[in-house]
């Protein structure tokens, strides 16, 4: 974990010292502050659940959601060591907070159904997904599983437990998706999108762009190839992203328990892209290495630049100067191409795709009763 201004690698840089720079170095801009203290009062007395909370992402988030003294803090995801890792966490920054781990997949939707009804939670943040783009581009049918079935098995439990408020954690991906984690997350968008409509409340989506600091990011590779000497890797010299920190995207989750309106997702205005050739060149002038950049090619289902909002969508900013709202087509279970995990890769991608064009009204498919999002 790093704080709010710099990153540092411990483990991966040699003898000299850690590699630490300042997060302005880094992105080009300050961190973002959203006035976090203004909306998380709400979170006082929630019976809180966080689904995927062993990960990056979800073990931060039910950090800083322990501060705002939620009535009960329970932490889902079905890997148990980074379960047990994340609750220690918790007990380490707020002992008193009433915590309780649920070992439990999101893929099993009667298990879910059963625990949400046991636990009652009022407020759902889901942030459990399978996100590394050139592993679902090889499985697309297990992104299929976890990101359009499991989701669709947390809302449906969200739903007949009388959930209040609902964020699923999406990505700048979903924009225009060309692969397959871009479509199995704009597909979860969409049955957000249903699903607060069905319920009429503030179940959103939130969008986030890449994630400074998580284990296996490009700056974790990035310090790894420099500590040992090796050139290192950007897939093109003019790629580009979004970039964020971890303390941006949770304050941004958070916020959207005051932003959120029905079916919405809410983005944060992060600014310009960075080009991921100039943070290589930064990182290996800063540790005094003399290394080259080797470029490798964009890996299937990546994108040269990535988008917060599709030219199809019309943002509004109502709710905070720095957070965008848009609205998301609803795509409801029985609605758009058959989704079937289990087929032949090229046939989940193809209908993965098609239930995209679907959203936007631009696949005649959607109209034949005979398919179906099952």
């Amino acid at each position: 974990m790093f704080g709010d201004n710099s990153v540092g690698y411990d483990a991966n840089f040699p003898a000299g010292g850690p590699l630490t720079l300042d997060l302005e170095r880094i992105i080009g801009r300050q961190r973002i502050r959203t006035g976090l203290e203004s909306s998380a009062g709400l979170l006082r007395g929630r019976r809180i659940l966080v689904t995927g909370a062993g990960g990056y992402i979800g073990s931060e988030l039910c950090r800083q959601l322990s501060r705002w003294e939620p009535e009960s803090l329970m932490m889902l995801d079905r890997n148990e060591t980074a379960l047990h890792l994340a609750a220690t966490s918790i007990g380490n920054v707020s002992p008193s907070v009433r915590t309780s781990i649920l070992l439990a997949d999101i893929r099993d939707s009667r298990g879910l159904a059963r625990l949400f009804q046991q636990c009652r939670p009022d407020t759902v943040f889901h942030a459990a997904a399978l996100k590394w783009v050139p592993i679902l581009e090889k499985f697309p049918g297990e992104a299929v599983k976890t990101n359009v079935f499991g989701t669709r098995a947390v809302l449906e439990a969200a739903l007949a437990a009388d959930v209040a408020f609902l964020v699923n954690i999406s990505t700048d991906k979903a924009v225009d998706p060309v692969g397959v984690l871009g479509y199995s997350k704009r597909i979860a968008e969409g049955l957000t999108a249903a699903a607060a409509i069905q319920a009429g409340r503030p179940y959103v989506s939130v969008r986030f762009g890449n994630v400074l600091g998580c284990q296996g990011s490009f700056l974790d590779v990035f310090a790894r190839q420099i500590a040992a000497g090796r050139p290192v890797t950007v897939t093109h010299p003019e790629v580009t992203r979004y970039l964020m920190t971890v303390q941006e995207a949770v304050e941004l989750v958070i916020q959207s328990v005051a932003l959120g309106s029905v079916g919405h997702a809410l983005v944060l205005d992060m600014g310009e892209q960075v080009r991921i050739l100039d943070i290589a060149r930064r990182l290996i002038a800063h540790a005094g290495a003399e290394l080259p950049v080797r470029y490798v090619g964009l890996r299937p289902g990546e994108k040269l630049t990535e988008a917060l909002v599709a030219p199809s969508e019309s943002p509004v900013r109502h709710g905070h100067p720095k957070i965008m709202e848009v609205p998301v087509p609803a795509l409801k279970a029985g609605d758009g191409p058959e989704l079937d995990a289990w087929g032949e890769d090229q046939a989940v991608v193809a209908a993965l795709r098609a239930t995209c064009l679907a959203m936007a009204g631009d696949d005649p498919v959607a109209q034949d009763p005979g398919h179906r999002l099952v």
